[in-house]
């Protein structure tokens, strides 16, 4: 674990430069805007260890898979975001030396992710080989406002030399993937062009033909005052640059402000690419830096005002929570049905920036409290444009009659994951999918949803279920074999408890849906049957799976199993693994792992958080206490499931251990894998801890209910969240709670077993004596 980020409650500080915390700092000061990011690379030459990353969302490569050999049903092809062209590029020189930090004395070094405004600042000073020595403060931000243009603001003052400074903004699109299967390069040039101040450069993707234009036009500034330049052009290979070429005496300074755009072709015809990232760059280059940045701090102070909390008396945790958020929505706004919320965001290459079913199960739950409701139904809608691809997905592996099996990684829709026991076997991802159609609806109270978009997919998944099950001869019961659970620590097991449950859950919520439908809107009932070939026949086979569906559990334990045969390993746990064999994923083989009992993230807790409704305290408290002295947690999804169990089962301890191990996972770097790229999907986990576990809302019969406690640490927390057109702001104290109502909609809210009429614009306070 490293703890080198400075505690603050608004600000991700880190002072001094060390060479070996530098990927692990890009990934954390990255920055993004939903249309696209960037880690926090330098914006000078930098010749240390580095992952470079700027990326435009939804523009993806095929690369081509790694297999040692090929089997029926295995996708062709890897997808990837793909790492753009470096809009951020200024090669800085000295006279005839360059700026570079892996060869320059550094002092001085500080960076700072204002999180409140979305901003990232760095300073520092350089001292080069030859004793000229330099003071650098650079600024920059993804604009949310205008999500096409990134800004720049980079001032050198010379500390001790009169002399000549060459200046090089650049855009460079010979770039790669890190992740490149084959070392490949994915981009081809179609056009550049440099006019004076501004330069652009259009670059096509191989295979999927995306075009993506990014645009540049620059300011000089000498003391405050800008100069007037005729920069020099300069063309390589994919790459555009300028050179500037300005005197320097000692205490001066020189400030070079970069505005930039990336458009996409996913947005603007390829004809038109050019001309609009002009149109674009001009309009952004009117308004000024200090126009766009004003805009910038603006649009984040309505985003904190929807979504943030408030954490009184703990610095470190309150610092972490802001991070989380502020990370989820760098990664995903809701504009674009077309998008999706990859585990790494913006922040690096892991896992391709593709979709998981991460997004349903963690995501969802933060973007119906925190944003408009359209953000977490597009959500719903993207999953929806690929039911096709998802029926083309399921009849490759020998399903049929309409039956999907939605993707463990997608782009487009079609599975694209190699690893045969995810691709075939990980399949409650199907199950995630179906419940963030049910956990929308419950929470927004939109049925209508059902008819125009959900019932299609539900049943599409009911069928798969339908036809993924077998009846078993020996047991009089049906059975699912041949699985792998969210704990990829077990593969090809039979009858995951998790994986059955939610198979059951499906075909029972896809015939109350269709019944829901039918009763509200019968002609499109009637049409969308007719069009899905569906026959009440299906209603009655679901039944009978339903009924007969065989869940292993061990009845002297009183638990759930997590698969048949799970008490047949030998039971050893956590604490009894020595410290220097941990992680295990990296230290041990993988046939040891999946021989022992140990889980990576929960199963059977993983299904008892969905359902808890469905199961009694003492029974939640048994499976919890057994598993979770077995539970590595080396799934970043794993430690929020278990603080929010803990939570509702009044184990503070232990919903404290776990959040903080959730919150901080990236800032701490706790798994020793954030050089990687932040754990995006995870976040929204951290806030589901706060709000779902300290705060215990829950949604019950349309209505929000609470069950809050006070962590000892917190003297106060509170948090805002949108529910069917109120915005509540509740307030957790050492004396109970707080909800006020600041729109004119009556609520009614349940706290603890107690209900309480919140008429619009009131407030209500509950004390902890009330409380039952």
């Amino acid at each position: 674990m490293k703890n080198y980020i400075k505690a603050h409650e608004w600000n991700i500080i880190e002072e001094g430069f060390d060479p070996h915390l530098n990927k692990i700092s890009e990934s954390i000061f990255s920055l993004g805007n939903g249309r696209m990011g960037q880690r926090a690379n330098f914006e000078e030459t930098y010749s240390g260890e580095t992952l470079l990353g700027n990326y435009v969302a939804g523009v993806y490569y095929p690369d081509k898979t790694r297999v040692g050999w090929w089997k029926n049903g295995y996708p062709e092809y890897f997808a990837k975001v793909l790492n753009a062209a470096n809009w951020i590029g200024i090669e800085v020189k000295l006279g005839d030396e360059v700026l570079d930090l892996a060869t320059a004395e550094v002092s001085d070094f500080k960076r700072v992710l204002n999180m409140h405004a979305g901003v990232l600042e760095r300073s520092f000073t350089a001292k080069l080989k030859s004793g000229k020595t330099v003071k650098v403060k650079a600024t920059r931000f993804c604009s949310i406002a205008d999500d096409e243009v990134g800004a720049i603001r980079y001032s050198i003052t010379s500390v001790d030399f009169d002399g000549k400074l060459t200046l090089m903004p650049f855009i460079d699109g010979d770039v790669k993937n890190q992740d490149s299967n084959y070392d490949e390069k994915f981009w081809e040039l179609v056009a550049d062009e440099i006019t004076g101040t501004e330069a652009y450069i259009k670059l096509k993707t191989k295979k999927t033909a995306f075009e993506v234009c990014t645009g540049s036009n620059i300011q000089l500034y000498k003391n405050g005052e800008q100069i007037t330049i005729n920069p020099e052009a300069v063309r390589k290979e994919k790459f555009v640059g300028q050179t500037l070429l300005v005197d320097i005496k000692a205490n001066e300074e020189i400030t070079l402000i970069k505005i930039a755009a990336n458009l996409s072709s996913e947005n603007y015809a390829k004809e038109s690419l050019l001309k609009e990232a002009k149109a674009v760059i001009a309009k952004a280059t009117s308004k000024g830096f200090d126009t766009l940045l004003k805009e910038q701090t603006e649009a984040w102070a309505t985003k904190w005002e929807e979504s943030d909390i408030i954490i009184e008396g703990d610095v470190s945790a309150q610092q972490a929570i802001r991070f989380n958020i502020f990370q989820l929505f760098q990664t995903y706004t809701g504009k674009d049905d077309r998008l999706n919320i990859g585990p790494k965001g913006f922040t690096g290459e892991k896992y391709g920036g593709s979709t998981y079913w991460d997004t349903e199960a963690y995501c969802v739950p933060f973007y119906l409290a925190t944003a408009p409701q359209e953000v977490s139904k597009n959500l719903l809608v993207y999953r929806h444009k690929q039911l096709g691809k998802a029926i083309e997905n399921a009849a490759k592996l020998g399903f049929k009659d309409g039956a999907a099996l939605y993707p463990m990684v997608t782009m487009n829709g079609e599975e694209c994951h190699n690893e045969w026991e995810i691709t075939f076997e990980e399949i409650h991802r199907n199950g995630a999918i179906a419940f963030a159609i049910y956990n929308y609806i419950r929470y927004t109270g939109d049925e209508s949803y059902l008819a125009d978009f959900g019932l299609e997919v539900l049943i599409g998944i009911a069928r798969f279920w339908k036809q993924r099950v077998n009846w078993s001869g020996d047991k009089q019961q049906y059975v699912m074999l041949g699985v792998t659970g969210p704990n990829e620590y077990e593969n090809n097991v039979n009858n995951n408890w998790y994986t059955n449950l939610l198979a059951t859950w499906c075909m029972k919520y896809a015939t109350e849906a269709a019944e829901l439908v039918k009763t509200q809107q019968p002609e499109k009932y009637k049409s969308l049957l007719e069009t899905l070939n569906f026959n009440d026949q299906e209603f009655t086979d679901w039944a009978d799976i339903i009924e007969k569906m065989y869940y292993p559990e061990d009845q002297e334990k009183g638990i759930f199993l997590q698969q048949d045969g799970y008490l047949d390993k030998e039971q050893i746990l956590v604490k009894d693994l020595p410290a220097s064999e941990r992680p295990i994923n990296q230290k041990w083989s993988w046939d040891r792992i999946l021989r022992s009992p140990f889980i990576k993230q929960a199963d059977v807790l993983q299904g008892l958080y969905f359902f808890e409704e469905n199961y009694d305290l003492e029974t939640i408290r048994r499976n919890f206490d057994f598993y979770e002295p077995r539970t590595v947690h080396e799934s970043s999804l794993s430690p929020c499931v278990h603080s929010i169990l803990a939570a509702k089962l009044n184990d503070e301890a232990r919903a404290y251990e776990f959040y903080l191990r959730t919150a901080r996972l990236d800032l701490d770097d706790y798994n020793n894998d954030t050089e990687d790229g932040l754990h995006i999907t995870s976040m929204a986990g951290t806030w589901m801890s706060v709000v779902e576990g300290f705060a215990g809302m829950r949604v019950r019969e349309g209505k929000l209910h609470f069950s809050p406690f006070l962590p000892t640490q917190w003297k106060a927390f509170s948090f805002t969240i949108g529910f069917r057109g109120a915005t509540l702001k509740i307030n957790i104290t050492e004396n109970g709670i707080n909800i006020k109502n600041n729109n004119a909609v009556d609520l009614e809210i349940g706290i603890k077993s107690q209900y309480h009429k919140l008429a619009g614009n009131t407030e209500i306070v509950v004390n902890n004596t009330e409380l039952v």
